[in-house]
């Protein structure tokens, strides 16, 4: 794989003194995607928060190279860093394009910003269909789909997705992950948290398992899909001795 664009060396995140995160280390390869796997609980939503500067953590954290310790969300943003959170956060009251528009609002005005919104609506056709439509009024998948549009429209090189999912139809899911797969292609590197491990593992290249804010498994994705603990744990299935 390539050099990484993000890098955790001993990340731990508290909150007061209960430790939600300890000691996590890290890596996503430039054009990458790499999944967090664990049970509800496991500190991968924390994670997240941290490494978008939204919690304060403690230990090393380094972006392109850049350490992140004194930069702010903002700053973070600019620098090339996006996350749709797990509720996908947006405008319900304004249309499809105007939360994509916001999205990118610090790109406006400076060449190619209508060439990535017309990629977003190749990306996801429906919104397309859907442009003058209020947010709120959407299904989940479509919110989904919605949030994930907004926040590629600043333009990010490290794409967080937090159970992108999460209680969507079974078809919808398929959207997403081909939606995602096709993200990689376009070299955005992408650090995916997703409690629906058999769809996560056939997506990433690389693995980490997260349990009580800890990571207790890593590997290429291939691997973990052939571990004995990650099937009978996260695959549903007993493994099969031979």
């Amino acid at each position: 794989m390539s050099a990484p664009i993000l890098t955790l060396d001993r990340l731990s995140v508290a909150y007061g003194r209960v430790e939600a995160v300890r000691e996590v280390s890290l890596a996503v390869p430039e054009g990458a995607i790499v999944t967090i796997l664990g049970p509800n609980g496991a500190g991968k939503t924390t994670l997240l928060s941290a490494i978008m500067g939204i919690l304060p953590s403690r230990g090393g954290a380094t972006f392109r190279g850049t350490p992140l310790s004194r930069r702010s969300v903002e700053d973070r943003v600019a620098d090339g860093m996006s996350l749709v959170a797990e509720k996908r956060e947006l405008f319900v009251t304004m249309s499809v394009e105007d939360n994509l528009r916001l999205g990118g609002f610090r790109r406006r005005g400076t060449p190619g910003f209508g060439e990535t919104l017309e990629a977003m609506w190749a990306l996801f056709p429906r919104l397309l269909e859907r442009r003058t439509q209020l947010a709120g009024t959407l299904s989940g998948g479509e919110r989904q789909m919605l949030a994930t549009a907004r926040a590629l429209m600043s333009a990010p090189r490290l794409l967080m997705l937090d159970e992108p999912s999460l209680g969507l139809a079974p078809l919808i899911v398929k959207e997403i992950f081909r939606a995602i797969a096709d993200l990689r292609r376009t070299g955005v590197s992408i650090l995916l948290v997703e409690q629906n491990a058999r769809a996560a593992l056939e997506l990433a290249d690389y693995a980490y398992v997260l349990e009580n804010g800890e990571v207790v498994l890593e590997g290429p994705a291939a691997e973990l899909r052939r571990d004995e603990r990650v099937i009978a744990t996260y695959l549903g299935i007993k493994a099969v001795a031979t």
